[in-house]
Parts: C-alpha cells; sequence; structure tokens
C-alpha cells in the first residue's frame, strides 16, 4: 500500500516496508550509493531516499534522473543529515516512467513567466505545487464557513441567458453558422444565450425559497482586459441571503474574509513559510493586519472627498461618479485609514440595475470590501426588492423586463428584502498568498489572446 511522503515524514517512529511513489526532483551520486530526493506532490518537502548500488532495480541509475518517476520499497530510518529527520533506504527501486533529456524543470530557479508557458508542468515546482495545494484547502474552508453557518450550497447555471451586470461583456454560446444574430430562435436553445458572468440571479431564486445559500463555481467575462487581476474565467463565492440588508451584507463579508485569512494562518504555516520568504516579505503582517483589525465602514461620497483632498497624484483621476480604481482602494486602507475598509451607498449610475435605490435616490446600498495589497476582494449589495423600483431601474438600464420575467416574479410573489456579495476565490488566493498576478493561482488561465493547455 502506497504511502504519501506528507504522512512519512510526520512519522514518530523508524518503519518498515514502506511503499513510496513520486517524482525524483534530485539524484545525488557518491561511491557504492545515490541519494535520491523523491517528492509525490502531497507535500512541499522531499524525502531523501538512500539507494545502495546493489539494490534491486538500480542496475541503470543514469535513468532516475530529474523528473522520472519511481516506485520505492524499504526501510524508514533517522537520518544522520542536518535538516531532515528521516530517510528511506531503498530495498527496492522501479523506474515507473523515463523522463526526456529536454525536461524542462531542471533544478534551478524558474520565473513564473516562464512556468506559465508549461504549465501542465509548472504544478510540479515548488511555488506552484504549494499555491494549489492551498487552493484545494481554501476551497475547502469556502464549504466549511458557510455550511457550518446553515447556507446550502447552490449549483447555478454555466449557461445563461441573463446579463447580470447589464454590461454585455458575455462569451455568446451557438450552435449557429454564418449569421448567428439572423434567427436566434432556432439556435440550441431557441435564443441567445451565453456563459454566466455570475450566478446570482439563479442564486436569489433560491434563496427566495431556503433563506441563506451559497453558490461557488467558475464564471466567465468577456473583458478585453490584460491586467495581472483580471482573467476571462475564473471562480465565484456567492452567498445570498434572505431577510437581509445591507448592514447583514456587510457584516457577513467581514467576517468571511477575516476567516480565511485566520484559517490560512493556521491551517496552511508551510505554505505561508514559503510565499513570505519568496514571494512577499510582508505577507505575514498583513494577513495580521486584516486578521486583527476591524474594517471601517466609509460612505463612498466620503471615500472620494478622502481620497481628492489627499494631495496624492493618482495615475486614474478621481471624482464622484467614477467607479475607484486599486491604487485608490490601496490607498485608502494602507495608508489613510491603516485598517480594512468597507465603501458603501455607491452612486446609482455605476452599478448594475438589482441594486437597492437608498432613500436619497441618488445611491444604492452597495459596498466592496477593501484589503492591503489587492484593493477590493468582495463587491456586494441589497437587492431591489420592490417591483415597480426594479422595473424602472430595467427601464435605465435599457433591459427589456420580458427577458427577466422570472426574476421579476420573485417580487411578486411574497417578496422580501435581501442581500449577498461576490467573491472572485482567484482575487483572494492572491491575497492571502501575495502571488501578485492572476495568471499563477489559477490551473490554467483563460486571458485574452490565451487559451493553451
Amino acid at each position: 500500500m502506497r504511502t504519501l511522503i506528507k504522512h512519512v515524514l510526520a512519522s514518530t517512529e523508524p518503519k518498515e516496508a514502506l511503499a513510496i511513489k513520486g517524482w525524483v526532483r534530485t539524484r545525488r551520486d557518491s561511491k557504492g550509493f545515490s541519494f535520491l530526493e523523491l517528492n509525490d506532490g502531497s507535500c512541499l518537502a522531499n524525502l531523501q531516499i538512500v539507494v545502495d548500488a546493489t539494490t534491486p532495480g538500480f542496475e541503470n541509475p543514469a535513468t532516475l534522473t530529474t523528473g522520472a518517476s519511481a516506485a520505492v520499497e524499504g526501510n524508514l530510518v533517522a537520518s544522520p543529515a542536518s535538516g531532515q529527520k528521516w530517510e528511506l533506504r531503498a530495498t527496492h527501486i522501479e523506474l515507473v516512467g523515463a523522463v526526456d533529456p529536454t525536461y524542462p524543470l531542471q533544478k534551478k530557479g524558474h520565473t513564473p513567466e516562464f512556468l506559465r508557458t508549461i504549465a501542465h508542468l509548472r504544478p510540479r515546482s515548488n511555488l506552484f505545487g504549494t499555491i494549489f495545494r492551498l487552493r484545494s484547502r481554501l476551497a475547502y474552508a469556502v464549504h466549511q464557513f458557510f455550511q457550518d453557518r446553515d447556507f446550502v450550497y447552490v449549483h447555478t447555471p454555466i449557461i445563461t441567458a441573463s446579463d447580470c451586470e447589464g454590461a454585455g461583456e458575455m462569451f455568446r454560446v451557438t450552435a449557429l453558422k454564418g449569421n448567428i444574430d439572423e434567427k436566434p430562435q432556432t439556435d440550441f436553445f431557441g435564443k441567445r444565450t451565453y456563459l454566466t458572468v455570475s450566478g446570482q440571479l439563479e442564486g436569489e431564486t433560491f434563496a427566495c425559497a431556503l433563506s441563506n445559500i451559497y453558490t461557488f463555481g467558475p464564471t466567465f467575462r468577456a473583458e478585453n482586459s490584460n491586467t495581472t487581476r483580471h482573467a476571462a474565467e475564473f471562480w465565484m463565492i456567492e452567498p445570498e441571503m434572505a431577510f437581509c440588508d445591507l448592514q447583514g451584507d456587510m457584516d457577513l463579508g467581514e467576517e468571511f474574509i477575516k476567516a480565511m485569512a485566520r484559517y490560512a494562518q493556521e491551517h496552511c504555516t508551510e505554505d505561508l513559510s514559503l510565499f513570505a520568504k519568496f514571494v512577499d516579505k510582508d505577507l505575514p503582517e498583513r494577513l495580521k493586519f486584516v486578521i486583527e483589525r476591524p474594517f471601517v465602514r466609509v460612505p463612498y461620497t466620503d471615500a472620494v472627498k478622502i481620497l481628492c483632498g489627499s494631495g496624492r497624484k493618482f495615475e486614474f483621476p478621481v471624482k464622484y461618479g467614477l467607479n475607484l480604481q486599486s491604487e485608490h482602494e490601496r490607498f485608502l486602507t494602507e495608508e489613510h485609514f491603516k485598517s480594512p475598509v468597507t465603501v458603501f451607498n455607491y452612486p446609482r449610475e455605476i452599478k448594475p440595475f438589482y441594486m437597492r435605490l437608498n432613500d436619497d435616490h441618488k445611491t444604492v446600498a452597495a459596498m466592496d470590501m477593501l484589503v492591503p495589497g489587492i484593493g477590493e476582494v468582495v463587491g456586494g449589495a441589497q437587492r431591489e426588492e420592490r417591483l415597480d423600483q426594479l422595473l424602472e431601474n430595467m427601464r435605465s438600464h435599457k433591459l427589456n423586463p420580458e427577458d427577466y420575467s422570472w426574476y421579476l416574479d420573485l417580487r411578486r410573489f411574497g417578496t422580501v428584502p435581501h442581500a449577498g456579495f461576490g467573491l472572485g476565490f482567484e482575487r483572494l488566493l492572491m491575497f492571502l498568498t501575495g502571488v501578485s498576478n492572476i495568471r499563477d493561482v489559477i490551473p490554467f488561465a483563460r486571458t485574452p489572446g490565451n487559451a493553451d493547455f
């Protein structure tokens, strides 16, 4: 029975007849025996294998080069070498898969840019193996957070006929050829359909029946942006709560961000140490900053006044009616408030149709949560539960109410105040790892001009 290396390294006593399988990271030869560093992806650390020249299966050591896969049987003994507790004295070794001399992941430093060109191999590197193990752990933590609070996990559709954001930046899905706009009713689904930009609208239908729900799945945006913070395909976490207002929405969002930072700090210590050493030395302090300090809540109008009066020259202009950019958000968190920040009550003109109009008829009950190093990580709002007002919002956004008849029914049949937010999982991972490019926290990045692998 194969034993994972992470469990072997955690052993408290020697063991006999262990079976280990993995990939060779390095081989160092000495007179009469060799040292192999084997890794199976279960943890960052390698297990040292000591192979005698007479060990069965080791007749041709030249085949066990970096990248080759091997199966080893042996006895776990205390290692005399410093820096490692155990080593495996091999009693049998088998080459499972030889490696071609062109194998690109030799023992040397590789840039993230180069590793993106070999995304099918980069999980074998220390950095990316660590990133994707942490991604797995954090996905579990997301589910644990909401399940512990009695939220129901809902799978919303990937293909939709609704434009949630109303911005038109959607990927069309069609089986038609030629002029695809000529007869959309003859298309596969009988209408124009798109890859979803959000599961929110469908999520609202379940919140209006099951009270508290969340979605966690892939979303797609046809936004021609090549920044380090944007991708065409990414994963979204979207809770939705019935009988909830903006205050409750902000409470949950702030609690969630702190819980994720705390989980990473408590359960991913080894991973965070690697990120702090090689990626971002300020990461431990930044996570501590968010965990320990309360979010400051500031209305959008006041945030704009603070930015305009700061005397700072920003790359992007600041004035009322414009969305805040990352540089503005980071100024608020890192320099002005020196705390994580929630900005709320945005101008209605710059927000989607579904957000609840405030009593001033100028702003909507929307909020963004900002953290140092990243800027916005959460965007949410109280939804417009009043039928007449929602219809007016749709008209002002030039949307056809008939396309959203099912959504309007929620306001006709037992409407309730409800609220929710959206959080890009990759943006959360960037915050928790210090990795600065979204392409490096998703297994296979989909960006303008790139859909490799």
